[in-house]
């Protein structure tokens, strides 16, 4: 089995894909909070301004509050913990933008062991590569998942993927 995808069309660069690589890549979410937080279109500013009016008030209503015992009890994960229990997934997006597709590319094709899915390039964009379980590389079933973006095939994804092309 072939461990990495080609993203080729309808593209000014086709790109070679190695989902192996991208446990270190900065851009990577967890894959059991993506669609959780996916709904909350809250921009990163607004809930910043939300968060720290709120402490302003309860810090004015209360006095500041020192530190507590419960916080000291949280044991804390480091980040090879992390790395090695999560499920990872990348935005298509990224890959995409960087292949720099033609004008009058409309479509994906996803190609699959599986079976060939045709889906439109705003889906493809929005949607998630899957490259890690429980951290441990998609062997069986991979080298990547993909997942809308809505989630809607969240139990179900597109698995075995070989290739990815724009036209």
């Amino acid at each position: 089995m072939e461990f990495i995808v080609a993203l080729n069309g309808k593209v000014n660069y086709p790109l070679t894909l190695d989902p192996g690589v991208w446990i270190f890549d900065d851009r990577k979410e967890d894959l059991s909070t993506l669609f959780d937080k996916q709904g909350d279109k809250e921009s990163e500013q607004e809930k910043y301004l939300k968060d720290v009016s709120a402490h302003w008030d309860r810090e004015l209503q209360e006095g500041a509050i020192p530190p507590s015992e419960k916080d000291k009890q949280k044991p804390k994960t480091t980040l090879k913990e992390t790395l090695l229990t999560s499920s990872f997934a990348i935005s298509l997006s990224y890959f995409i933008y960087n292949a720099q597709p033609h004008p009058d590319a409309e479509k994906v094709l996803i190609e699959s062991g599986d079976g060939n899915v045709e889906i439109t390039i705003k889906e493809a964009q929005d949607g998630y590569l899957a490259f890690s379980e429980n951290g441990k590389p998609l062997k069986t079933d991979g080298p990547v998942h993909f997942y809308f973006g809505d989630g809607r095939n969240k139990e179900n994804p597109i698995k075995r993927i070989t290739a990815i092309t724009l036209f």
